[in-house]
Parts: structure tokens; C-alpha cells; sequence
């Protein structure tokens, strides 16, 4: 699966075991809330105050352990 600033959570979620705790090393926590899960990487990354391209990187670099 290729990760962009488009992916949402959910598909990262749903298709990577340590994408939660990834995610919440970026200040997010709410994964059960269905609006949450269809945030594409970009807009979370908006709303948590962190440049998207660092996040989508830092999400390639981390999904890959």
C-alpha cells in the first residue's frame, strides 16, 4: 500500500498492527471515532499542527518495522 498525503487513517489503520501507536506518538487518539478513520493524512496532520510530508514520511519510515 503506498502512503500519501490522501491516504486516510482507516486505510492505515486498517492495513498496519503498530499504525495506532504510530499515530498517537503524533498526538491522535481518536481511532474509534468513525469521522477520525476517513481523515485523509493530511487533514489529521492539519488539525495536530504537524507538516504532512513529515508525517507521511515518518509513517513510511515506522509502518516498515
Amino acid at each position: 500500500m503506498e502512503i500519501t498525503r490522501t491516504t486516510s487513517l482507516g486505510e492505515i489503520l486498517d492495513n498496519y498492527k503498530n499504525a495506532e501507536e504510530i499515530l498517537s506518538g503524533f498526538g491522535m487518539h481518536c481511532f474509534s471515532c468513525p469521522m477520525s478513520r476517513m481523515e485523509t493524512i493530511e487533514e489529521a496532520s492539519v488539525v495536530h499542527g504537524i507538516d504532512p510530508e513529515f508525517m507521511v514520511k515518518k509513517l513510511k519510515e515506522e509502518l516498515k518495522k
